[in-house]
């Protein structure tokens, strides 16, 4: 069963209240879930997904939400967000449960990032702070990308990498590189598109009928670059994804050296998460970019 009594119980009532009288007859573990409790939901014949983790994490369930009303406003299929509350010293997040498989046209998936990133807003960041993992994200509005990346992505990263003691010279070739965005961005002026954000391989999947679907965002305006970007960084997707979305929207000249600009944020965040070998492949791309930039 899932949680305490006092946990089920409020759970039940908060779904009853959005959608009809609901009473929980069974809540299975789910097998997706790194940082939340995630399970299965059912009774009277219907079926939710919930995401549970502490009470500290409330927030970060109403991001989720927020950026999951976003990507349905651009015409994405996504887990509708349900309700969501505190109970006790636990949090939870009810969404529409969607049976997902991998398998599916990677051409169609490439297609509906496209269109979400042909949404486009008037400068870069978003309404709200949200989350990439656990981990605060700034979204601080920005008319400058350069300036955005630097103060919103790179600066809170390396100021929690020197928290997390990884090391000077991480954090010395870091606040270099903040230095040499402009040098590195130069010329390159990409409309505020609106952006998943987290987009790696497990947080898209397929409906049966072969619906593309994306989930688990940290959504904000930025270059559509960095979307395409972290899909290469985790495992990648097929080729036929990448051939699609280029044949939908082309890439700018200098996406190579950019891509390993936008994957350093992931990277570092993932050095400051769980630590291990991220510190020095972070370091590693810093080295890299630093190079490039002369």
């Amino acid at each position: 069963m899932i949680g305490s009594t006092e946990l089920a119980a409020a759970i039940e009532a908060a779904i009853s209240a959005a959608d009809r009288a609901f009473r929980l007859e069974r809540a299975a573990a789910a097998p997706r879930g790194c940082i939340h409790q995630t399970y299965v939901l059912e009774g009277g014949g219907r079926r939710y997904f919930a995401k549970i983790n502490t009470a500290a994490q409330a927030d970060n369930f109403a991001a989720e939400a927020d950026g999951l009303a976003a990507l349905a406003a651009a015409g994405v299929r996504v887990p509708s967000p349900l309700c969501r509350g505190v109970a006790g010293s636990q949090a939870f997040l009810v969404l529409e449960y969607l049976d997902l498989g991998r398998s599916g046209d990677p051409a169609a998936l490439a297609r509906v990032l496209a269109a979400v990133h042909s949404v486009h807003h008037e400068r870069y960041g978003w309404h709200r702070d949200n989350y990439i993992g656990t981990s605060p994200q700034r979204n601080r509005r920005c008319g400058s990308w350069s300036g955005f990346w630097g103060e919103t992505r790179l600066v809170p990263q390396l100021e929690l990498a020197g928290r997390n003691r990884l090391g000077e010279s991480l954090t010395q070739k870091g606040e270099r590189l903040v230095v040499a965005l402009p040098k590195l961005l130069v010329g390159h002026a990409p409309a505020p598109s609106l952006l998943h954000g987290d987009l790696w391989s497990g947080n898209a999947g397929f409906l049966a009928d072969g619906t593309p679907v994306l989930f688990d965002p940290a959504v904000y305006c930025g270059d559509r670059e960095a979307d395409v970007a972290m899909t290469e960084l985790f495992g990648g997707f097929p080729a036929a994804f990448y051939s699609a979305y280029r044949e939908a929207v082309p890439l700018a000249p200098g996406y190579s050296v950019r891509k390993t600009l936008y994957n350093l944020y992931h990277v570092l965040n993932h050095a400051n998460l769980f630590g291990g070998a991220y510190a020095g492949q972070a370091e590693r791309m810093m080295e890299q970019l630093l190079a490039e930039a002369g």
